[in-house]
């Protein structure tokens, strides 16, 4: 009787519920940043200015020696462990000068595609300024997630590549990429030459 007994039990409870089994779906980190400040950077000696975001704290610029006038700008933001790291060339209206920019430019972007999933053009066009480019954008585990060039095409060419102080993991950057993709264009669409 006993015996019964167990076995009613256990079939009670294998047909006594009738609800699916579905999996939990994945849980995903919610990373939130302050909404974007940015305020004119007027950097002394360099021939641009751009308008960055006030999480920025640190922006160093040292000149390079080099046959044309150079500068390099590291924009730091330590609370999302990345910088924005500028280079400005002149080219003192040598076209070929222009032409070697534009390809290393470019070509720098293509290392990238061994890692990457994806490279995304956009062109710039701001006539008002004379400010002339293109912003790629890097998906995958590439060591950089956003590229930018800009220039006048007579005297200025500035070029920009993001970096993060980690292993590329696209999956753990991503939030971090996207919000510092949104200054990278911000600070292509201010760019102003002197």
């Amino acid at each position: 009787m006993r015996q019964f007994y167990y076995l009613g039990i256990i079939v009670f409870f294998c047909f006594a519920c009738n609800d699916e089994v579905v999996p939990k779906p994945k849980g995903y980190l919610r990373l939130e940043y302050p909404v974007a400040n940015y305020i004119n950077t007027n950097v002394d000696g360099v021939p641009f200015s751009f308008e960055s975001n006030t999480l920025a704290n640190k922006i160093s610029s040292k000149k390079i020696t080099s046959t044309t006038e150079s500068y390099a700008l590291n924009i730091e933001y330590p609370t999302l462990k990345g910088t924005i790291y500028l280079t400005y060339k002149s080219i003192n209206n040598d076209q070929k000068n222009l032409i070697d920019f534009l390809k290393d430019a470019q070509n720098f972007t293509q290392k990238h595609t061994a890692k990457a999933d994806e490279i995304k053009e956009k062109e710039y066009i701001n006539k008002l300024n004379k400010v002339y480019g293109m912003f790629y954008e890097v998906g995958g585990n590439a060591a950089s997630q956003s590229q930018f060039y800009v220039t006048d095409s007579t005297e200025h060419f500035l070029t920009g590549s993001l970096y993060f102080y980690a292993k590329p993991n696209y999956d753990s950057i991503l939030p971090a990429a996207k919000y510092l993709e949104k200054d990278i264009k911000h600070i292509m669409e201010t760019v102003k030459w002197k």
